[in-house]
């Protein structure tokens, strides 16, 4: 009897459901559909839909956006950095420079993207390899599990009802990329009641920028919002990202971030870098930070937690992309290298897996923090960071996490190399990569 020809599987039916269209859902999903998983995306948002984000993309995550082959000219917006400058709480101004020209080539070591933009880019770009991605389509619940597989509905959020086939579907695995607040997590019985994150960061966006600020990465470490921080990120055409961040339980409440704002941008420092003609855009936006990587639960049963709903940020700085880049990647090679061993195996990987890329990272920003809520040690740091051309040029290179935050106290992530690697994007020098 010959071989039956098998049937191609439902529409409504996938080998790993990923909920949320954010970097590390896409992340996961470019990573799997490489792998020939087959993927199917679903985001309670349409696109394109803004995320509050201070817009800024490290070198960690630069490098991943370059793995999972994005090409950052399909963001109008993009604009590459190269020049940084820090504030001491003594008012002593520090300039770094990021190392982007190398031998004739031109590579990057940190940008600028508003995420209205790059999430938007990521997923066209996910969808021209072929993942399926469904917009307007939100996660409501478990609807059944067996041995096998888990079958889960959804709401349409969109004013057009979904096709029928998605009120349902059945999958081996979900990645749960949906955010700090995740009902994925909730749904799964590993749900952070009362939890409002580490950090509450601020921002708007401003035009009109013609001091230094238009080109100028601005990070400002301002006695009373140690160990926060206000930043100035510059986006094309005389726009920037400004904002500031607080550490819960420090000098100032969530509820005081509003009246403080004016206040903030009338400081001279701050207002003399953004020249007397920027002008306000739109509104504010605020949101909590979820930092605590190392005591989240980072899987329940079929379900795996990535990005914000695993609380990946950064403790020190409250940086999120990469780190959400990152967890999708590990999540999706976990499923990748233990999937036909079950559950068990995929948690057990993505454990260890996170374990190794975050856990030690996680605990020296954790130290580091504390250093910087006293102005005296932080402006002690800031003094070393500029001792000499030397400190200046790797500390640059590690506040824009060019390696992994604790790469020094961790041997096993040593490689050649070490802190000399080119950028992301690389590209002959005479070519027209800065254009953005």
């Amino acid at each position: 009897m010959p071989n039956a020809i098998s049937k191609p599987k439902p529409s409504n039916q996938c080998d790993v459901l990923i909920v949320g269209a954010g970097p590390a859902g896409i992340a996961a999903a470019i990573t799997l559909t490489a792998s020939g998983q087959n993927v199917l995306v679903i985001d309670k948002a349409i696109f394109p839909r803004d995320k509050c984000c201070g817009d800024g993309l490290t070198t960690g995550a630069l490098r991943i956006l370059e793995m999972l082959g994005f090409d950052p000219t399909t963001v109008a917006n993009w604009k590459v950095c190269s020049e940084v400058w820090l504030r001491s709480p003594s008012g002593r101004e520090i300039p770094l420079q990021l190392p982007n020209i190398k031998k004739n080539k031109t590579s990057q070591f940190a940008a600028i993207a508003p995420r209205i933009e790059l999430d938007n880019a990521l997923v066209k770009h996910a969808r021209s390899l072929g993942v399926k991605i469904i917009e307007g389509c939100a996660f409501a619940s478990v609807a059944r599990q067996t041995t096998d597989d888990i079958t889960v509905t959804t709401d349409s959020t969109d004013s057009a009802d979904l096709d029928n086939e998605f009120h349902e579907i059945t999958t081996k695995f979900i990645i749960a990329a949906d955010g700090m607040w995740s009902p994925v997590r909730k749904e799964f019985g590993a749900s952070q009641s009362g939890y409002l994150g580490e950090w509450h960061a601020f921002r708007q966006y401003l035009s009109n920028v013609t001091g230094p600020a238009r080109d100028r990465l601005y990070v400002w470490f301002d006695a009373d919002l140690l160990p926060g921080y206000a930043w100035s990120f510059p986006l094309p055409n005389g726009r920037v990202n400004v904002g500031f961040g607080i550490l819960r339980g420090s000098k100032y409440s969530v509820q005081d971030m509003k009246s403080l704002w004016p206040e903030l941008l009338a400081r001279r420092h701050i207002a003399d870098a953004l020249g007397p003609d920027a002008t306000l855009e739109g509104r504010h936006t605020a949101w909590p930070i979820p930092a605590r990587v190392t005591n989240a639960k980072l899987a329940s049963g079929r379900a795996i937690f990535v990005g914000d709903a695993v609380c990946a940020a950064d403790t020190m700085t409250g940086e999120g992309i990469g780190q959400a880049l990152l967890t999708g990647v590990l999540a999706a090679e976990a499923i990748i290298g233990a999937h036909r061993r079950g559950p068990t195996a995929v948690r057990k990987i993505y454990e260890t897996k996170m374990r190794h890329e975050f856990f030690a990272d996680h605990r020296m920003s954790q130290v580091l923090g504390r250093v910087l809520q006293n102005p005296l040690l932080t402006r002690g740091v800031l003094r070393v960071a500029n001792y000499s051309d030397w400190t200046r040029r790797n500390f640059v290179r590690w506040m824009f996490e060019d390696e992994p935050r604790a790469a020094l106290l961790t041997p096993r992530r040593w490689h050649r190399k070490f802190l000399k690697r080119p950028g992301a994007f690389e590209t002959n020098s005479t070519a027209s990569s800065n254009k953005h």
